[in-house]
Parts: C-alpha cells; sequence; structure tokens
C-alpha cells in the first residue's frame, strides 16, 4: 500500500516537472503583457487558458499533497509560490480583459470582429454591461432630453457617426520587440510603396512605435508587447 503511494506520488511529481517544463506559463506571460500594453482588447487566447487551469488543478494537487505529506516546509512553499504566480497571469490578463470591455463595450458590440475576440462568458458579460449601462443612461439622462438627443451612441439624430463611442487609441505608443527580422514595416498612414516611410526591426531590439504600424504583426504573434 505504501509502496503504491509513494509510486503515485512519484507519477504526480513527474507530472508536475513535465508540466512545469512546458512553455504555457511562459505563453501565459506573454499573452498577460501582450494584453496589458495594447490599447484595444485582443483575441482571448481560450486554448492556452484552458492548458494553463489544467496546470494551476495539478499544482494545487501537489501543494495539497506535500503540505499534508512531511516535506520540508521550504520545498512546499517553493510549489505554493509557482501556483500563486501562475494564478496572479492568469486572474490579471482575465482582469484587464474585463477592464477594456467595460470601458468600450458599445464600441466592442458594434462589429462581429471584436466580438468573436471575446470568450464566451466575456461576451455575456459585455452585453449585460451594455444594457445596465443603455438603461441607467436612459433613466438618468437620455428620457429627459428631447426626442433628437436621446441617442446612446450619437450626440443628435443629425450625427452621420457614432461620436458618442469611446474607442481605443491605435496611434498610441508603445514598446515591443521582435522575435525575427522584420522589415516592410509602414510607420505612418500613406501610399504602400512609398519606401521612405518604411522601417526594418532586428530581433531582440526594443522599439517604441506607434501600435496602429505593428497591429497585425503583433496579432500574428511575430512581436511581442512589453
Amino acid at each position: 500500500m505504501a509502496s503504491s503511494s509513494a509510486a503515485e506520488g512519484v507519477s504526480m511529481d513527474d507530472d508536475y516537472e513535465t508540466l512545469i517544463a512546458t512553455t504555457d506559463v511562459e505563453l501565459l506571460k506573454r499573452a498577460w503583457r501582450n494584453e496589458k500594453a495594447a490599447p484595444e482588447i485582443l483575441r482571448y487566447e481560450s486554448k492556452l487558458v484552458s492548458r494553463v487551469n489544467k496546470v494551476i488543478q495539478l499544482m494545487e494537487e501537489i501543494v495539497e499533497e506535500k503540505s499534508s505529506g512531511g516535506t520540508d516546509p521550504l520545498s512546499v512553499s517553493l510549489y505554493q509560490m509557482d501556483l500563486d504566480r501562475t494564478l496572479f497571469l492568469l486572474r490579471s490578463y482575465l482582469r484587464i480583459r474585463i477592464q477594456k470591455i467595460e470601458k468600450y463595450v458599445f464600441h466592442i458590440q458594434k462589429t462581429e470582429e471584436l466580438r468573436n475576440r471575446l470568450s464566451k462568458y466575456e461576451k455575456d458579460f459585455a452585453k449585460m454591461c451594455e444594457n445596465d449601462l443603455e438603461q441607467h443612461l436612459d433613466e438618468s439622462v437620455l428620457s429627459k432630453l428631447p426626442k433628437d438627443y436621446k441617442s446612446v451612441l450619437r450626440q443628435s439624430s443629425m450625427s452621420e457617426e457614432d461620436d458618442m463611442v469611446p474607442e481605443p487609441q491605435l496611434d498610441t505608443f508603445v514598446l515591443c520587440r521582435s522575435k525575427e527580422y522584420l522589415t516592410g514595416i509602414q510607420l505612418e498612414d500613406g501610399p504602400v510603396d512609398d519606401r521612405s516611410k518604411l522601417f526594418e526591426m532586428e530581433p531582440g531590439v526594443l522599439h517604441f512605435i506607434c501600435y496602429k504600424s505593428i497591429k497585425a504583426l503583433a496579432e500574428s504573434g511575430k512581436i511581442d508587447l512589453l
């Protein structure tokens, strides 16, 4: 019986070391940095979050087993530190996304492309936020205004665009680093064949650059935001 228990413990340790040795936690750290630095909401990393949740579950099992099995307290604290660090990254990643949804909910809800960046639960949250905010604005302000000024999205019925909807500032400058040699990056708006406005990035070199210029590269994973 003791032998079986010991074998199970060794197996769990091996599983833990295998998971820790993978890059999932590092990938989560990268997704967290990108989400934190990007002015807009990025695509939800559903598969990565699912894998990290499994890593966290295994970490919790290991910590519980070590704590009740007479393992050296220092060793247990190291396992606990790994667990706490991973939990912090995951919670912070999700919190940052929720804050962006709250801030840009009307903008996100306007287009399918932006809505598709959200998880199922984030879509439900965005819809709830939209309904609550519309109701609050209607009851507190819009119901008291003339009919031409009752829109949540536009200043008046004369407006041609949704000029009351906050949008992320894509021309914000961000700190980034390329994973590979990149060329042909257009720094400013203008003709694509204008070579004087093209920029190169060396791998590993830090750059402070307009987010709009490297947006597609960041989404493809060729550039990390910092």
